[in-house]
């Protein structure tokens, strides 16, 4: 006969609740709300949601785990209580006796002198409220629902295919590898700080955008800025000069941010995972974190970009959208499985150069590439080709993908047909495009040609948040684009930066159309010139005159580029005159320029670089 149930429960949970000085029981004897242990194993929500208010939710976590145990051994056998009250009671004993736990803030000062110590006092202070005891659980139960409806085909099934994957790749790399000088930076550094710094300047300025492009910007930065010491110390308006044309311009804003975040926060030190990396630096991502956490400090964590995911969606033969969530789980799953824990930083280097040098989105060159064995991309083409040959129809891969489950969540869906002109191509699925939405601007160059020192024109501030945030520009308004009275709503903000001016020899000059991320911006573009009037030399704060030379090395965005470009063009009034200043006459690349853009221009989604430049 099984004892009175709900006497040990009541015993339990007033002990683990009183595990904490001072704390008040989320559950007591009053109301409670599971009066027995198999109540209790119901459901971990209810226990989160009860133990809520409480301290110390691991406790909550460790009476759920027991009463589930508990349950099933009642379910087994029915022996006596004897053995199960004497657990029961030991363990509210050891709870009841156990010391309060420290605050957070003597936590902190004890360990702060270590980096360890550092980091997790960031955190405790980052984090607002502590991670529900399920949180595991559920993610446990999302991947064993992602792996039921993934067939084995598309995964690597034993060992022997891991190896031969990172040997071929690593090989490969060893070979064929690129001579970056970020590269160069990190394997040369002995300081892991300065190491990791070096990797995570080029990995932010590498997001959606072109290596050739990012070389020069490199060079230049770590030349200026060469320790993160260094760039805290730094004004935004110094990075966003140094910045200026690179494009999405919080990138350079977070840079700087998470510089100082160090240096003042964390003794100088960068956090040594890519879970802490994630966590305590501003606009460092998951991507960002696990490269730089495997190049600089050699931690086992895959990573995930646009290069290697075409390279996993061909080699395990994956046609859904990859940017659906549970495609994109199964690819960092892939990712992690298949990273060398002896060369993580190498491997996941080359899996990169491998999608941006030969697995490339059009006219990939598999005969040149080290994991054609493994491909089944490659070989699905084989099997399309040996079918139309033999005027044989050509089927899906459903008998090995997806054997008696229907249609696989990682396979092509049947609404996209082979397409026999793309090979391996077809992976991965393209995301359908967004329609970029569509705004107006007039803008207008506003010169004094006869200002003291030389010809000057005025530039205004953008606000601190926003688009192309802090960056200086050319007085604007937005417009709607059908609005047809731009020129006096443009008069009144010119007048509002430098006093009254002529309305008569504001000029239209044309339009430029520069294509942001998520925004198609159209400027109307105007011309004023203030021939024989007095120079204005006061200006009200977020405003300023730059000669010509100023505003070409001045933090400005490249669509003002183009508007001032247009405007030397068509220079109004009595200005007109020599180009020979103008941003337009550019200087031809190097050598050395014009070979990395030969190589490395087919892995850019993008087809002009301009195009792709906009600020978050």
């Amino acid at each position: 006969m099984i004892p009175r149930v709900p006497r040990l429960s009541s015993l339990w949970v007033r002990g683990t609740s009183a595990s904490s000085a001072g704390a008040t029981p989320a559950v007591g004897d009053v109301g409670r709300p599971w009066p027995s242990e198999s109540q209790t194993a119901r459901t971990s929500v209810q226990t989160s949601r009860v133990w809520r208010g409480g301290v110390g939710s691991a406790r909550a976590g460790s009476l759920l785990a027991g009463a589930v145990r508990i349950t099933a051994w009642i379910g087994r056998s029915h022996a006596p209580w004897s053995a199960s009250g004497s657990w029961v009671r030991e363990t509210a004993r050891e709870a009841i006796m156990k010391k309060p736990r420290a605050a957070v803030g003597s936590r902190c000062r004890k360990r702060a002198s270590s980096q360890e110590g550092r980091e997790k006092c960031a955190r405790s202070s980052a984090q607002a409220k502590p991670s529900a005891p399920n949180a595991g659980l559920a993610r446990r139960q999302e991947e064993v629902e992602l792996q039921a409806s993934v067939s084995p085909y598309h995964l690597f099934r034993d060992t022997a295919e891991v190896t031969v994957f990172r040997e071929s790749l690593l090989s490969w790399y060893d070979r064929e590898k690129r001579d970056l000088p970020w590269r160069r930076q990190a394997e040369g550094e002995v300081d892991p700080d300065r190491r990791a710094y070096a990797v995570w300047v080029s990995e932010v300025m590498l997001q959606q955008t072109q290596v050739a492009t990012v070389i020069n910007y490199y060079t230049r930065w770590m030349q200026k800025w060469p320790t993160l010491q260094d760039l805290a110390s730094a004004s935004l308006e110094e990075v966003n000069q140094l910045w200026a044309g690179l494009g999405y311009y919080s990138r350079g804003r977070r840079l700087l941010q998470g510089a100082r975040k160090v240096v003042e926060e964390l003794g100088g030190h960068m956090p040594r995972t890519a879970e802490t990396l994630q966590q305590l630096l501003p606009g460092v991502g998951r991507y960002t974190a696990g490269a730089i956490a495997s190049i600089a400090f050699g931690q086992a964590t895959g990573v995930v970009d646009g290069n290697v995911v075409r390279v996993l969606c061909r080699v395990r033969a994956i046609g859904a959208d990859p940017s659906s969530t549970l495609v994109s789980q199964q690819l960092w799953s892939l990712a992690q499985q298949l990273v060398d824990p002896t060369r993580p930083g190498d491997f996941n280097q080359a899996a990169m150069d491998l999608g941006a040098t030969v697995c490339t989105p059009q006219r990939p060159l598999c005969s040149q590439c080290p994991l054609q064995s493994l491909c089944r991309a490659r070989q699905r083409v084989e099997r399309e080709q040996l079918s139309a040959s033999q005027s044989l129809p050509g089927s899906a891969d459903v008998e090995e993908c997806a054997p008696n489950t229907g249609q696989c969540q990682l396979c092509t869906p049947p609404t996209e047909p082979w397409d026999q002109s793309l090979g391996v191509a077809n992976f991965p699925r393209k995301a359908s495009r967004k329609s970029l939405r569509e705004e107006c601007s007039a803008t207008c160059v506003l010169e004094q040609p006869r200002a003291l020192g030389g010809a000057r024109i005025l530039l205004v501030q953008r606000p601190n948040s926003g688009l192309l945030a802090g960056l200086w520009e050319f007085p604007s308004v937005t417009m709607e684009p059908s609005e047809q009275c731009q020129g006096k709503a443009l008069l009144q903000e010119l007048q509002n930066w430098a006093g009254p001016l002529p309305a008569t020899r504001l000029q239209h000059l044309g339009q430029v159309v520069h294509i942001f991320s998520h925004i198609k911006l159209i400027y109307q573009v105007y011309g004023l010139a203030l021939e024989g009037q007095t120079p204005v030399t006061d200006t009200p704060p977020g405003a300023r005159w730059l000669t010509r030379e100023e505003f070409h090395t001045a933090a400005v965005s490249t669509a003002m580029k183009k508007v001032f470009r247009v405007y030397e063009g068509q220079r109004p009034g009595t200005c007109k005159g020599s180009r020979r200043a103008t941003p337009s006459s550019r200087k031809k690349p190097s050598p050395g320029q014009q070979v990395l853009d030969s190589l490395f221009r087919p892995h850019i989604r993008t087809d002009t670089p301009s195009l792709k430049i906009a600020a978050q």
